[in-house]
This record gives structure tokens, sequence and C-alpha cells, in this order.
């Protein structure tokens, strides 16, 4: 069993999936990390829609900036939050979703699936497909599956360069 650090290192965007099912119980789990997530005042205003139609699925393409690899995979979750702002005047929609949807992903590396992060989306287009009332933040969602795939490591900064103690430097 991997540590968090490790899944978080072990992580890439993964944007070719296999044509294989995922099973219940590894799918549950996903869910549930997103469940147990931490959210603004623990209102848990979110909404999780797992899309697995491949009719919808194929819909969700053109919805998705036509990246086909979306509908490709055996499943796409989209994370939905109702919005209110915080004391420091930001929406809590967008950061409990952001916060769930990244438990999420890391349940599915512990699992052996592949997730990519979708920001580019057309909102209406994706509520017209799943009837997302319109109360609900259409926030991020990730096509999930077994990646066909390794992924790119991706550069990071180092961390000199984004940390400071004491103030902002």
């Amino acid at each position: 069993m991997m540590t968090v650090l490790e899944c978080i290192e072990a992580r890439k965007s993964i944007r070719s999936f296999e044509a294989r099912e995922i099973e219940a119980e590894k799918l549950d789990k996903v869910l549930e990390a997103g469940r147990l997530a931490p959210s603004a005042s623990n209102r848990q205003t979110w909404k999780f829609i797992v899309v697995q139609n491949e009719n919808l699925r194929n819909k969700m393409i053109e919805a998705c900036s036509n990246q086909e690899f979306v509908g490709e995979a055996p499943a796409i979750l989209v994370v939905c939050a109702e919005s209110h702002l915080m004391r420091c005047q930001q929406d809590a929609a967008t950061i409990d979703a952001s916060i769930s949807l990244s438990f999420m992903m890391l349940e599915a590396q512990e699992q052996g699936l592949g997730t990519c992060w979708i920001g580019a989306f057309y909102e209406e287009k994706v509520r017209k497909l799943l009837k997302v009332p319109t109360e609900y933040q259409i926030v991020a969602l990730t096509p999930i599956g077994y990646p066909a795939e390794t992924g790119n490591k991706h550069l990071r900064k180092d961390r000199s360069e984004i940390v400071s103690y004491d103030s902002f430097r």
C-alpha cells in the first residue's frame, strides 16, 4: 500500500483508457473519498454525477471542447456544488468541489485507475446533458478508467520558489 505522498507523486493525467469497465467496488471507494472530503462549514453541498452510459459519454465529448479521450473512458465523474460565499468572500462551491474531486482522483490512483482534471468544458452544454439544476455550479469533471498509457510526468517548481515563511516573499 502506498503512502499519500507516494500516491500524489505517482498520479499523472491520463488521456487514453482501456475499453474495460470499472469494478463497482473500486468506483464506490472513489466516490466515498469524495464524500469524505472536507467542505466549508461542513455543508457538503456537492453532487457527484457518474456518467457511464456510452451514448451520453459520447455527447460529453463536444461539451468538453471536443476532447475525444473524455468519451473513451468507461465513466466520467462530474462534480457540482451549490454556491455560497465563505467569510473570505470566495465561493465555497469551487473550493469544496475541487477538494472532493482531488480526493477522488487520489483514490482512483490508489485503485489503479487513471483520471485527468477537465476544466475545458461548456457548463451549459454539460448542464443540459446531465439535467443539472441552475442552483448548482458545475466545477470540474474527470474521465476515469484503466489507463492505456503511462501519462507524462510534469516538472514541478522547486519548493524554494513557492514557499515562504511568516510573510509573502
